[in-house]
């Protein structure tokens, strides 16, 4: 499938390795997905304002990655999530929900590999991983590019695929106008 990406496309799931990497993060997600979208000027052409949809993210991630969607779920059954967050934030300290988990060494070859793009020298020997979310992104950015009869798989396969799946990094992205239509708008321009 990854011979089919754009460099940009390449690029910007690389650079979700990295922005995984940079958080410490045992995995990448589709949060580091968009954040790599994010910082190669991708969604540039939708007006979104970097720095906001960042704070954005750090605000579901604080609420250990739940939506307001989620949220409101939550409040249904009587659950106040801020009232969680508070009590977790006061035991263990602020952001606690946001930690990442520790790292782990995995196997088999990496994504930076699967790419065709060498693994940078950590000293560490560790090598990220895909959540379940961040495959399922990948394999609908080919899905999109397909029922469009695209040959490639640009950023914007990526993005559509991002705001396809419900949860936190959709959520955010619509609270910055970004919609399907917009998408598929301002990038086919």
């Amino acid at each position: 499938m990854f011979e089919r990406f754009t460099r940009d496309a390449r690029d910007a799931v690389t650079g979700a390795v990295d922005e995984a990497r940079g958080a410490g993060a045992a995995a990448v997600t589709e949060e580091h997905l968009l954040l790599a979208l994010v910082d190669r000027g991708a969604l540039d052409p939708l007006g979104v304002d970097r720095r906001a949809l960042r704070t954005r993210l750090a605000e579901s991630r604080r609420r250990g990655g739940m939506s307001r969607a989620d949220q409101e779920a939550l409040a249904g059954l009587g659950i106040d999530l801020e009232e969680i967050v508070a009590r977790v934030e006061g035991t263990h300290g602020a952001g606690a929900l946001a930690a990442p988990a520790p790292r782990r060494r995995t196997l088999g070859t990496s994504l930076r590999s699967a790419l065709g793009r060498p693994e940078p020298d950590t000293g560490a020997g560790h090598r990220v991983r895909l959540t379940e979310g961040a495959k399922k992104v990948l394999e609908q950015s080919l899905r999109i590019a397909l029922d469009r009869k695209d040959g490639h798989i640009a950023t914007l396969h990526l993005l559509l695929a991002l705001l396809s799946r419900p949860g936190a990094v959709s959520e955010a992205l619509t609270d910055h106008g970004v919609t399907r239509a917009s998408a598929e708008a301002a990038l086919a321009a």
